[in-house]
């Protein structure tokens, strides 16, 4: 039990040390230079601001959501109209349309994929061929982040 007590008071007396040392070379060593302001103020004036904020639509998120399952539009969702995307789902794994949905059916994907991975069919697949399976980036899919250009330096000619 004593260990711990020691362990704990060591870590506290390395904290304690730690901001010393911290407080006393971080404030006089680094400063941050202050904004460009002329360059932020040039930008601001060069796009003039539209009259009116932009407004969100009048509906909301579960109104669109009730919308799009109510096809008919009768303000009501039948069973029928809340399962059509289920029943479109079942109808593409269902390959033999006879209505039922085996193991095969249900894995084609799956089991294709490992087909086409395992190039020399011994039913198991390696390293190499395992890289097969990675899932492909979408096409045409958007960047996690869409960031600005950032701004070119002009060198100052002497």
């Amino acid at each position: 039990m004593w260990r711990y007590f020691a362990g704990a008071g060591a870590a506290a007396l390395l904290m304690l040390a730690g901001m010393f040392l911290f407080r006393g070379s971080a404030a006089s060593e680094f400063k941050l230079p202050a904004a460009p302001a002329a360059r932020a103020a040039a930008a601001i004036a060069d796009e003039p601001l539209p009259a009116d904020a932009p407004k969100a639509s009048a509906k909301t998120r579960e109104q669109k959501r009730f919308d799009r399952f109510d096809k008919d539009r009768n303000d009501a969702v039948t069973r029928e109209e809340y399962l059509v995307a289920r029943h479109k789902a079942f109808a593409k794994l269902d390959t033999n349309h006879d209505g039922r949905l085996d193991f095969d059916e249900w894995a084609i994907k799956t089991t294709t994929k490992f087909a086409g991975a395992d190039a020399d069919k011994s039913g198991a697949l390696t390293r190499a061929e395992f890289v097969a399976t990675a899932p492909k980036p979408r096409a045409g899919a958007k960047p996690r982040c869409v960031c600005p250009a950032a701004p070119v330096k002009e060198e100052a000619e002497d």
